[in-house]
């Protein structure tokens, strides 16, 4: 059960501190650039500030095939504010100057191609980046990648899926470092309304393979959710829900405003989920 990258990172730090205090924790993805560079600092800033545990920075990409409606429509408004890699990278030097929040550089890998590997994680590493997750690189093409980025003291977030077999979810744990972000269903991103009925049975098979902690993905959109996921995994990830607040809000501020809202409520919910499940044990 080893991870690949064994230097302590402001992510695996937090893991740490939310297990000694038996926390929920809550993965908050944004779309870096949406509307512009200067509007996700301040949403960082205000997420950071309500309890947000990481944060995942979205490069946006042409073609993002993973995602849902909510994101790619995100990713258009982003490239068209010409946010590119190195603006998100710049961003992340702001963020660092005000907060010590963990940082995830949440991409596809032809940016990063185009950049150059090398520099890229050189710049990831300087800016103050804690970990990357590219979305379609898969663990047997990632060995030069991962080699380049763990000389860096970067965290590698692999994706596990509902489809994984067991032996796939050993060689996907064995690469990654951080957490392992679990997929709770197939299809593309994208706030549900129920999590997936197999989940707990999904988790106990990556927990049989990983110590790594587990953020699970997907779907997850309302405080219910992160309740029923307390006791169960380490922390969720939710993406397209936060999203879809700043795509609906009027002003940059408002936006702030209501994700500062929906994260407090998503905080109060994973540690109400846990206090129940310790209580019925």
């Amino acid at each position: 059960m080893t991870t690949a990258n064994s230097t302590t990172t402001r992510i695996s730090q937090r893991f740490a501190e939310l297990r000694a205090r038996g926390e929920m924790g809550i993965v908050a993805y944004i779309t870096a650039g949406d509307p512009s560079l200067d509007a996700t600092l301040r949403f960082v800033l205000a997420l950071a500030e309500a309890g947000a545990d990481v944060i995942e920075l979205g490069v946006p990409f042409s073609d993002p095939v993973a995602d849902g409606p909510t994101i790619q429509r995100a990713s258009e408004r982003a490239l068209q504010s010409g946010t590119t890699l190195a603006g998100v990278l710049s961003l992340v030097r702001r963020i660092r100057q005000k907060s010590q929040v963990p940082l995830v550089l949440f991409s596809y890998f032809n940016p990063i191609l185009q950049m150059g590997i090398e520099k890229f994680a050189a710049e990831a590493s300087a800016a103050g980046a804690d970990g990357v997750l590219v979305t379609d690189l898969t663990p047997e093409e990632s060995a030069a990648y991962r080699g380049i980025l763990t000389a860096r003291g970067l965290d590698m977030i692999f994706l596990a899926a509902p489809t994984s077999t067991d032996e796939r979810l050993k060689k996907i744990a064995a690469c990654s470092s951080g957490f392992l972000y679990l997929i709770s269903r197939t299809g593309v991103t994208g706030a549900k309304d129920t999590l997936a009925e197999d989940l707990p049975a999904l988790v106990r098979r990556v927990r049989a393979v990983t110590q790594l902690p587990l953020a699970v993905g997907f779907g997850i959109s309302l405080p219910g959710h992160v309740s029923v996921l307390g006791g169960l995994a380490d922390a969720a990830v939710v993406g397209s829900a936060l999203v879809s607040e700043i795509e609906k809000s009027v002003s940059p501020e408002a936006a702030a405003t209501a994700l500062a809202e929906r994260m407090r409520a998503l905080k109060a919910a994973g540690k109400s989920g846990l206090s129940r499940r310790e209580a019925q044990q």
